[in-house]
């Protein structure tokens, strides 16, 4: 069979479930192998701890040239993580064994995983085929999450994630070598010692893990049966058979002769026919209390005072006041140039940056990336995490007629959002707006927020020499055709700082030499009546736009430089002291 994959594109397919579910598993399997593409090959790795021998030959008569049945037994892996995990007794449940996929086996770089109450309509491989590109996981928004109120509430108030991207694990596309490469399971390990998530369990704790690198798939790969959900049935590839909808309980559930077209293939038909008609009142009343009660569980869960959002909110509240604390030390020092907060190792930009945006596949991506950037700068506006409560001085920027560095304070990692926006309200057509970052700003962060990174028209700097070079003739290049290029000279960023620091002389040294004028722009801030989740009060921000400073032709270079930097400080400075009504003094 293994010479024969060599003929066969393979697809690794995993279920996990005890030998009460693993009828329900065969019958999934069949469902998928009757509508699947004959030209590839399917392994199938059926995790448990134990199953019976009828059972494990039925799913052998299975195989064909092109199928592959294995059972796992996952009871040695699981004592193994005894040492590494702080796992708990319910954590031998079937539910949890998807965690382990990735590092169980690392032949794999992708896999699909399925929970066994669902019959499979399309062709898997086309699920299979989807690029994950570096996202964790391809998964089906949680219907349940996003239209059922107390569960919505629950993902928002207790697992901190929003009910719109929270996904049902019941079906999952796993990038596995991400999962390795980022060391989940790790992670998982951290989480669980931090805190016992009991509404959903696992499906919380994966969406943890993998929050912001998710790709949202077309529901028709997850589509959750219950009685209040429209449902088109021709629209969809996978029924999941969820909570209490369960034809071999309810003869009546909803689309369950799906299920019984296949489950009549097995052996297994007649005793779950038997099994539906001779399920009792009393169990149907528990089914009917086991979904009450998980309501109320949501419930508690979202009023308790040490729910895990809560906690890691207070903690986050107390990770500031040490910031706080850093950025008046650093100040006593007059360190003015080093970031309050500890950013991982910079990752060495390698290869060639398409700075000038001239390749046509640079520019494509330029176009979603800002489409992205923009839906998600609406959502922070939407919910009040960026303010903007006024824009002083437009008509200085709309003045400019050709290239221009603008910089700008930094205490924000949406601060340059707020710039974006000042851009927009400009409405300026002729200009294109870029923006310097650093290096590991560019190589360090991974999904979208390093999609946008490297894509929203950013300008990395670079430790290599060669990049550097290049780094500059494109800086020359974009000024030279008329465009904005946001820099901050301050060259740290320092949480809600609101006074000016002393400039770095670079961003005039680059308008200097390219003959522009620099642009002056200051931010300051007050507090709303909104409290963030860091527990501190979000800010409305006001961007002063001061005057264009130009380069005296009289001057060389280096003295335009010095005198352009002093000048964008001094406007700084008068911004500060005019709006805070304060003079500007350094502890």
């Amino acid at each position: 069979m293994n010479e024969k994959i060599n003929d066969k594109r393979l697809i690794p397919i995993f279920y996990a479930c005890d030998d009460a579910f693993v009828k329900f598993t065969i019958i999934s399997i069949r469902s998928m192998l009757a509508n699947a593409s004959p030209d590839r090959f399917y392994r199938f790795h059926i995790l448990i701890t134990d199953v019976s021998e009828r059972s494990r030959r039925v799913a052998k008569e299975l195989e064909s040239e092109n199928v592959e049945i294995l059972f796992e037994d996952v009871t040695a892996y699981l004592n193994a993580l005894q040492s590494k995990l702080p796992l708990r007794d319910y954590y031998s449940k079937t539910t949890y064994f998807r965690l382990f996929i990735a590092d169980m086996f690392p032949q794999y770089d992708k896999a699909i995983y399925l929970d066994s109450d669902t019959v499979v309509l399309g062709d898997i491989a086309e699920l299979y085929d989807v690029d994950l590109k570096d996202n964790y996981v391809g998964a089906v928004t949680e219907r349940v999450m996003s239209d059922v109120d107390v569960y919505g509430r629950y993902a928002e108030q207790v697992v901190g994630i929003d009910r719109r991207a929270f996904f049902n694990a019941g079906m999952m596309l796993i990038n596995c070598k991400q999962f390795r490469d980022n060391k989940l399971l790790n992670k998982f390990g951290e989480l669980l010692a931090a805190y016992n998530f009991v509404v959903t369990q696992d499906e919380d704790y994966l969406n943890l893990m993998c929050k912001d690198r998710v790709l949202h798939l077309d529901r028709k790969w997850n589509t959750e049966i219950l009685p209040e959900f429209s449902i088109d049935p021709e629209q969809v590839a996978i029924f999941h058979y969820i909570m209490v909808s369960k034809p071999w309980h309810y003869p009546d559930c909803r689309f369950a002769d799906y299920f019984w077209k296949y489950a009549e293939q097995t052996e297994f038909y007649d005793e779950l026919r038997q099994a539906s008609y001779s399920y009792t009142d009393a169990e149907k009343q528990r089914d009917a209390d086991c979904c009450t009660n998980l309501a109320l569980l949501a419930e508690r869960e979202i009023a308790r005072e040490d729910n895990y959002l809560k906690t890691v909110r207070k903690k986050q509240a107390q990770d500031r006041v040490e910031v706080l604390k850093k950025i008046n030390e650093l100040e006593a020092e007059g360190k003015f140039d080093i970031d309050a907060e500890d950013d991982p190792p910079t990752i060495p930009l390698e290869g060639e940056v398409d700075y000038a945006k001239k390749k046509l596949i640079s520019r494509i991506k330029a176009a979603v990336a800002f489409k992205a950037a923009r839906l998600f700068v609406n959502n922070l506006i939407e919910n009040k995490q960026l303010i903007i409560k006024d824009i002083v001085g437009l008509e200085n920027l709309t003045s400019i007629e050709g290239g221009a560095i603008i910089t700008c304070n930094h205490f924000n990692a949406f601060d340059s959002f707020a710039m974006q926006l000042v851009y927009d309200h400009a409405d300026t057509k002729k200009h294109k707006f870029f923006r310097v970052i650093r290096e590991g700003n560019y190589t360090n962060f991974p999904g979208f927020y390093g999609f946008l990174m490297k894509n929203c028209n950013t300008l990395p700097l670079s430790a290599g020499y060669r990049n550097m070079e290049k780094f500059m003739s494109s800086v020359s290049e974009i000024l030279k055709d008329g465009h904005f290029i946001l820099v901050y000279p301050e060259q740290s960023m320092w949480w809600n700082y609101r006074k000016p620091k002393p400039l770095k002389k670079g961003a005039f040294s680059m308008a200097a030499k390219n003959n522009v004028p620099v642009l002056p722009c200051f931010i300051t801030m007050q507090d709303s009546d909104i409290v963030g989740e860091d527990g501190f009060c979000v800010q409305e921000y006001t961007v002063h736009i001061g005057k264009p400073i130009y380069p005296d032709p009289d001057y060389a270079i280096g003295e335009n430089a010095e005198r352009m930097k002093d000048s964008n400080y001094e406007q700084w400075k008068t911004i500060y002291e005019d709006n805070y009504g304060i003079p500007l003094v350094y502890a």
